[in-house]
């Protein structure tokens, strides 16, 4: 019994990385390594890393809820409560937290062995949402399957299915990396099918961030420039003719580049527009918390795609610049956790984690600039902040991976096994 009292209280007394040793490693030019004054102790995880997690988690939940606390005023919602997505929100941030639990106890090494099959998974859900009566449409889109407590979107579990198909894909391809028909094709034609599966939904987004994560990890894997290269051209021609040959897709586009005129100001511009109205209100130091005018029903899906632009009318400037801060660290510190992985020749726990920064990275990215207007309008959420219960669950168990793996080079740091 104190044996299991003692590991618990091991799990949240153990310090963050800046505490206590230095690391014993390389990492290009910089010096990690010092000198070892006290008795070797394994530092568990990064808190600063978890605190951050829990900052986004928390502000996330209060914007959630001061952007759908008018919504039971429309019509259409007029059968929820006030708290309605605030409660849904707790539940699936409550189930993400076990789920995130669960998942840091499972060994890097166990997931190395399951990526291929939950790959094939995560392929059986993507085709099962498209069949009636277990696939959900909302607005044209049939991207859910509704399992009661919430609605679970596969198009969150490719994401991270991917991820750890691609790091296992290339640990196993590395002695033939260099060459594109026995290294890049196969990959090539599993995102291709990932593709064609999600674009049936349709959802162009959640392609695109798996496209892009599938990349970060072949050229980091070790890819040449020039396949990586090729690659990009593929996928930049490719998405290019989506849009070309989609007449929705295309006014979208001409709504991003002309969003207050008199065409597209009432229909794809709408969004866009209002977005804009919103972050314009708020100004430096915003109109404070609760006193956004555009979530009464002017901006659609406001605690969802849009929740930055309720962020920026009522903390201002100043609350998006802190956003950004605290995404642009939080990716740079898996990346950093990624390369002491590698560093320790953990070559398929460093591309996990360095793809979950990309994933993250990139996602918030997209979000932001379409909030902000610098970019065509997606639907895609924020990580960590925006309501969507399966989006929060693999977030979190892709950030406990993350965790875990951090958790083992420091025990291998500190000539410890894992």
């Amino acid at each position: 019994m104190s044996t299991l009292a003692q590991r618990f209280s091991g799990w949240f007394s153990l310090r963050g990385a800046s505490g206590g040793d230095s690391l014993p490693v390389r990492l290009g030019s910089t010096s990690l390594a010092g000198g070892m004054s006290k008795p070797s102790q394994v530092q568990g995880y990064d808190q600063v890393l978890i605190w951050v997690t829990v900052a986004l988690l928390a502000w996330g939940l209060v914007m959630v809820y001061s952007a759908s606390i008018a919504m039971p005023d429309n019509p259409r919602f007029a059968r929820y409560a006030h708290t309605h997505f605030l409660t849904r929100h707790v539940i699936s941030m409550v189930l993400a937290f076990v789920a995130a639990l669960i998942a840091f106890q499972i060994p890097v090494a166990a997931w190395e062995k399951a990526a291929p099959w939950l790959f094939v998974v995560s392929l059986i859900l993507l085709m099962a949402v498209l069949i009636p009566h277990i696939g959900k449409g909302v607005n044209g889109a049939r991207r859910w399957i509704a399992l009661g407590v919430m609605n679970f979107q596969p198009s969150e579990l490719a994401k991270f299915a991917t991820l750890l198909y691609a790091a296992d894909y290339m640990v196993r391809k590395m002695d033939v990396k260099e060459r594109f028909f026995r290294a890049v094709m196969p990959m090539a034609v599993a995102i291709a099918v990932v593709g064609l599966l999600l674009l049936a939904e349709p959802d162009m987004g959640a392609f695109m961030v798996i496209a892009v994560i599938a990349m970060g990890i072949l050229f980091l894997g070790g890819v040449n420039a020039r396949m990586f290269f090729l690659i990009g051209t593929i996928l930049v021609v490719a998405f290019g003719l989506m849009i070309a040959l989609s007449d929705w897709r295309r006014e979208r586009i001409f709504a991003y580049l002309d969003p207050w005129g008199e065409k597209y100001a009432l229909g794809k511009g709408y969004q866009l527009s209002h977005s804009l109205i919103a972050i314009g209100r708020g100004e430096i130091f915003g109109v404070g918390l609760g006193g956004s005018v555009e979530k009464l029903h002017w901006l659609p899906e406001a605690h969802t795609d849009f929740l930055l632009a309720v962020i920026g009318e009522e903390f201002g400037l100043i609350g998006v610049m802190v956003v950004i801060g605290l995404f642009l660290w939080l990716t740079r510190r898996i990346m950093h956790i990624g390369r002491q992985a590698i560093a320790l020749d953990r070559v398929f726990a460093g591309l996990v984690a360095q793809g979950v920064g990309i994933w993250m990275g990139f996602q918030a990215f997209i979000n932001m600039g379409v909030n902000l207007g610098a970019l065509p309008t997606k639907g895609l959420t924020l990580p960590l902040m925006s309501y969507g219960g399966s989006a929060i669950l693999i977030n979190l168990v892709a950030l406990a991976v993350v965790l875990r793996i951090d958790y083992e080079n420091r025990q291998l740091m500190h000539g410890g096994r894992v």
